[in-house]
């Protein structure tokens, strides 16, 4: 029997329960289908299982794969080497993209910016990043990245949804299934996309990156646009006034009420729930994103883009904005990383979009005493090699894909400040010191909010899904407080 057949006679199964069943009943199902949910807004019984040290998540994604070699992993020994082969030692026949296997040899390209010490943390930083080094003590960095995947699509997914292909749960749909959301006006996982100068016409993304998968579709994450409203049909059609709104829904959630007690579909509850969300935010969502609130002094320290709707730097300040209201799950995507040829002049413009707007961040969040329970993430989805792609010269080079170690940052909810974890070898091409898996890292995320990755999991198809996977994922638990 194939399985339209088989779904199609369990549909009619349900069906005939449900309508035969009494609202009492029904509704009990269907709060069992929920996942047990203690009450509107409020995440699985049970969850935080443990004292968290993060209320809310603010996840800095850097699109393309910043280049390590160049921002943060300083390697001097490098200048020795350069336009000489990589050792065979040190590449140990590791797989290599499409894109330079063919290569007749592997110069080595090494950075030409130049990199100090700062804070009493004494952190590498490149001359690239002029702000950054203001925070340098609020920051913990994991030199140790790594992931099994090499090109950006697959490796952007597993990032985000622990599964290198399209259809799983993003880790911010994972954290608003588990807590829910503390805010009843705003939706508790939100998203905003900028587009970097460094590579305008860049990688890609999509919207499943933030999608819900097999979860009910509520705790997908919203988008936030850079034109028209914020939020897509936020506005009411022309001729409808904001009392007609509120009789149409009243009417449309009684007759969802009706389709929901007959069928007992978790996805009708979800759709009552998002029209009320939608109109509640008619009203919380114009006050969020009008920043004409904020003081000058404010406005100045994220940089001369903040007044820029859609730029990296109007979004960090909204995401500020975010995390005051309680918004579980903030997640910024920045394009523009992916340097193959011509990285000095493309990550210079990646890191003038990025650097005081990330500073400001930290230091907004740490004045208005946020940062203590608000983690802050700065990663890519893996690293660059040590070695050119394309002509080599002394002021022009390129970096292919290299995910055997990267770096990345955290900040605040309850992570160690001012420490670097984690080691690379002489040529930043290995790990020699304490390997953290893209699983640890997120296991990590999650142990800070209260949650053992271990136990949020759904079923499906058989099996016991988790952000993490099957095989063995562990908090770094040396770089928490």
């Amino acid at each position: 029997m194939n399985d339209s057949i088989i779904e199609n006679q369990m549909g009619h199964t349900r069906r005939y329960f449900f309508q035969r069943s009494g609202l009492g009943i029904g509704a009990a199902a269907l709060g069992s289908l929920m996942g047990q949910r203690t009450q509107a807004g409020m995440g699985l019984q049970g969850f935080p299982q443990f004292a968290a040290s993060a209320k809310r998540v603010i996840y800095l994604f850097q699109s393309g794969a910043p280049s390590q070699h160049d921002l943060f992993d300083y390697k001097p020994e490098l200048d020795r080497w350069f336009d000489k082969d990589l050792p065979d030692s040190i590449r140990q026949g590791q797989r290599l993209t499409t894109m330079t296997s063919g290569q007749d040899r592997f110069p080595i390209a090494p950075t030409r910016y130049q990199f100090k010490q700062h804070g009493q943390s004494r952190a590498w930083i490149s001359e690239l990043m002029p702000h950054l080094p203001e925070v340098a003590d609020e920051l913990c960095f994991i030199k140790s990245m790594h992931t099994e995947q090499i090109n950006h699509d697959p490796a952007i997914t597993f990032f985000q949804t622990g599964f290198q292909l399209a259809g799983r749960p993003s880790l911010g749909s994972w954290v608003s299934y588990g807590l829910g959301s503390e805010n009843k006006d705003l939706p508790g996982f939100i998203v905003m996309v900028s587009r970097g100068t460094g590579r305008p016409n860049c990688q890609p993304l999509y919207d499943r990156l933030w999608g819900a998968g097999m979860l009910p579709s509520r705790y997908q994450g919203v988008k936030f646009l850079s034109v028209g409203d914020p939020v897509l049909y936020l506005s009411n059609p022309d001729g409808i006034d904001r009392e007609t709104r509120r009789r149409q829904l009243d009417d449309l959630s009684l007759l969802n009420g009706h389709r929901s007690n007959q069928v007992g579909d978790p996805e009708i509850s979800t759709r009552i729930a998002q029209y009320e969300l939608a109109y509640r935010m008619q009203m919380s969502v114009p006050e969020l994103t009008d920043t004409s609130d904020e003081p000058d002094h404010i406005l100045d320290m994220y940089g001369p883009n903040v007044r820029t709707r859609g730029t990296y730097a109007n979004n960090c300040l909204l995401a500020r904005r975010l995390a005051e209201r309680d918004v579980r799950f903030i997640q910024l995507y920045h394009m523009g990383w992916d340097q193959h040829f011509t990285l000095p002049k493309q990550i210079a413009g990646q890191c003038s979009d990025t650097d005081q707007p990330t500073t400001a961040l930290i230091k907004d969040l740490k004045q208005r005493g946020l940062l203590d329970d608000t983690l802050v993430i700065w990663s890519g989805e893996f690293g660059r090699t040590a070695y050119c792609q394309g002509k080599l010269t002394r002021e022009n080079y390129g970096r292919d894909h290299h995910p055997r170690c990267f770096t990345n940052w955290m900040a605040g909810g309850g992570v160690r400040p001012g420490i670097t974890y984690g080691a690379t070898d002489d040529y930043s091409y290995n790990i020699v010191e304490n390997p953290v898996h893209v699983n640890d890292l997120n296991a990590t995320i999650l142990h800070t909010l209260g949650i053992d990755h271990k136990h949020l999991s759904v079923k499906f198809q058989g099996l016991d899904l988790k952000l993490t996977g099957v095989e063995e994922a562990h908090p770094v638990k040396d770089i928490l407080l």
